[in-house]
Parts: structure tokens; C-alpha cells; sequence
């Protein structure tokens, strides 16, 4: 049986952080090839992001991480900021599930 995976994204405007809520969030990309899904993670909705901020997993000890969000630095135009998220199927094993996570860029 295939693996397919999903990508979604969150935007946080300064005015939504206000209000200590995402301005938007959905999904990126549904279904897809893992290396579909990583392209999709890697992009960002602009070219005017400040970076990767920071890559982490759902928790700590990363041992089975159902997700691995990567957060971009805020957008020098607007200030906004977005992450996005790979989430990882079930059918996919814990030790899999680490080196996806490891290619990702979080410290297993």
C-alpha cells in the first residue's frame, strides 16, 4: 500500500497574533509522494521570507513523529510568518518515521 502524505500551512499576521490566532491554514498538498511532500515543505508562499526560523517534530524524544513542521522567518513586507507541516501516514514505521525527521532537519 502507498504512502501518501500531506502538507499543510499556517499564516500568523501581527494582527491575528494579537488575537493569539493563525490569520489562515489549510492545506498545502494531500496525497502526495513523499518527495512531492518535502518539496512542498521546503517552499513558501513568498520569496520575502527572513529563512528557516526553526524545524521541529511533534515532541521530545523524537522517537515516532507524526509531524514535522518547518517555521519561516517573517515575511519583510507584510509580517507575516508561516509554517508549514509534513504530516506523516500510520502505516509508516517509528524507525522510518525518524529518518524522515532526520532528512527534515530535526536532531533525532
Amino acid at each position: 500500500m502507498a504512502k501518501l502524505f500531506n502538507v499543510t500551512y499556517e499564516i500568523v499576521t501581527p494582527e491575528s497574533a494579537e488575537h493569539g490566532d493563525a490569520a489562515e491554514r489549510g492545506f498545502i498538498s494531500e496525497g502526495v509522494t513523499l518527495r512531492s511532500a518535502f518539496a512542498d515543505l521546503n517552499a513558501t508562499r513568498t520569496n520575502e521570507v527572513d529563512g528557516v526560523e526553526g524545524i521541529e517534530a511533534d515532541g521530545w524524544p523524537c522517537i515516532s513523529p507524526r509531524w514535522i513542521t518547518i517555521h519561516n522567518g517573517m515575511e519583510f513586507r507584510t509580517g507575516a510568518t508561516e509554517s508549514r507541516s509534513l504530516h506523516i501516514p500510520a502505516n509508516v514505521t517509528a524507525a522510518s518515521r525518524r529518518r524522515i525527521a532526520r532528512y527534515c532537519g530535526v536532531k533525532c
